[in-house]
């Protein structure tokens, strides 16, 4: 019978073995299940990482020790994941895992960094994860790039500590289909009288009821088993090749059929479903960064130098009302000249290498500006105030900007009306109920505030400093 169409071979499906609790057989059924999968189907690559630091998979699957190799630690870098695999014994590919994971965790901005870095990985066929028994960032990532995960329980308290990832799952509001409960180390000696007369009927009884899925497949507790990982030889052996004739065995092998029809099945795996997404995000934050420079002023409110057109070395500057009607980029001469005139009360003839102007430029590259306009006994005036990168208010003034709203001041044209009349005036000489935003930009790049992240922080900026004038 013709097998169903495997996965596209560059985006993987992801198997999650997670649980807060230590010692329910965690890392020996993700190196098991690895080596089982492979054994069935020898034509499909599986690949195994961990997130732990107990370095039980690469004791297992190293075939020739190197000191330099790269680790899953350059996996949560962003490197290609699949320029970081080794082949391992039983066919089993391996990303060897770090020592210290701390300074990546810590980097680590969101909970969908592995999954994107999966989806980009290029690796093929099935990746298995091992993770840490604790929910740290770097197992919140592993459980939201899976396709399954398998959590084992061996006892009550296991069972309990399930409600932590499936709330996980509740507060980023992700369909929790991918979760599934596996009773592992089950003492078959154990029995019960009543309607549940052993560990895994129970357990399974109780995690039905606070409605968890729950594998129909459970791994036995075996002595024999245990043994294949603590031994005279100092080594680590496979269920598959030293637990022969064990209901391990079995179960193992069960397990892994049902997980790889599983996958053979699946058309559209979660990396995949991802990379598209990516694509798709990318491609409206192009349309998003197109629209946004298409409503940018292309020359200088101020001068009406072109500057989108001319020499890019001329912007200092980008500027956006808090309502979005205006934005644009500022000449820095131009600028440098409405801070030291019209707000800094500089003497105008001031020149470019005095101390004062030259200390005002270099804070004002550092700063951000923002500009309101009141009404106080029938005048406008101008909220000024001067922040630092961090949003904190370094300088504030007010500022009586219509004293030369001829558009004359001593030694040059009144900037600051300028300014404002083309980004805040409203209808019958009022003003809009907005404020102004100014930053500065690379001079070599200054559209580069348009995309994306850039923006982003922006746009944070606007939202953190509205609280000023409300």
């Amino acid at each position: 019978m013709d097998q169903p169409n495997a996965p596209s071979q560059s985006f993987p499906y992801v198997i999650t073995i997670s649980s807060e609790k230590g010692g329910v057989g965690k890392t020996t059924l993700a190196t098991n299940l690895a080596i089982f999968l492979k054994a069935l189907n020898e034509d499909i690559p599986v690949t195994i990482f961990s997130f732990d630091n107990h370095f039980t998979i690469d004791k297992m699957f190293t075939l020739k020790p190197d000191s330099s190799q790269k680790t899953v630690a350059d996996l949560i870098a962003g490197e290609k994941g699949s320029d970081l695999i080794q082949t391992g014994q039983y066919g089993v590919n391996f990303i060897p895992s770090s020592h210290n994971l701390a300074k990546q965790k810590a980097a680590v901005k969101g909970p969908m960094e592995i999954a994107r870095n999966l989806a980009l990985s290029e690796i093929d066929g099935i990746i298995i994860i091992d993770t840490r028994p604790d929910l740290d960032s770097l197992t919140e990532n592993a459980l939201y790039a899976a396709d399954r995960v398998l959590i084992p329980v061996k006892d009550m308290p296991s069972l309990e500590n399930c409600r932590n990832i499936f709330s996980l799952f509740d507060k980023r509001g992700l369909d929790k289909k991918s979760l599934v409960l596996i009773p592992c180390l089950i003492d078959e000696r154990i029995k019960f009288e009543g309607l549940f007369s052993d560990q895994k009927s129970l357990l399974r009884a109780f995690a039905i009821n606070r409605g968890y899925r729950c594998h129909d497949v459970y791994i036995s507790k075996s002595p024999k088993v245990e043994s294949l990982n603590t031994n005279p030889d100092g080594k680590i052996y496979p269920v598959l090749t030293h637990g022969r004739g064990t209901d391990v065995h079995g179960q193992f092998a069960t397990l892994a059929r049902e997980i790889l029809e599983t996958y053979l099945n699946e058309k559209e795996p979660r990396s995949l479903l991802f990379s598209k997404w990516m694509t798709s995000e990318d491609q409206r934050e192009k349309d998003a960064f197109v629209a946004r420079m298409g409503g940018t002023r292309s020359k200088c409110l101020l001068c009406d130098k072109e500057l989108m057109n001319g020499s890019a070395g001329d912007i200092g500057y980008y500027f956006e009302t808090s309502d979005g009607s205006e934005c644009g980029f500022l000449e820095n001469d131009c600028f440098m000249k409405l801070l030291s005139n019209a707000v800094f009360n500089m003497n105008s003839d001031i020149t470019k290498d005095d101390p004062t102007y030259m200390l005002l430029r270099e804070s004002a590259r550092k700063s951000f500006f923002l500009f309101k306009v009141r009404t106080e006994d029938g005048k406008h005036l101008v909220d000024f105030r001067r922040m630092d990168q961090a949003g904190d208010v370094q300088t504030s003034r007010v500022l009586n900007f219509r004293d030369h709203s001829g558009g004359k001041v001593t030694g040059g044209e009144n900037h600051l009306f300028s300014l404002i009349s083309e980004t805040l005036s409203g209808y019958d000489n009022s003003y809009r109920d907005a404020y102004l935003l100014v930053q500065p930009v690379e001079p070599d790049s200054p559209q580069d505030i348009l995309q994306k992240e850039q923006y982003r922080k922006f746009s944070n900026l606007k939202t953190r400093v509205a609280s000023i004038f409300i």
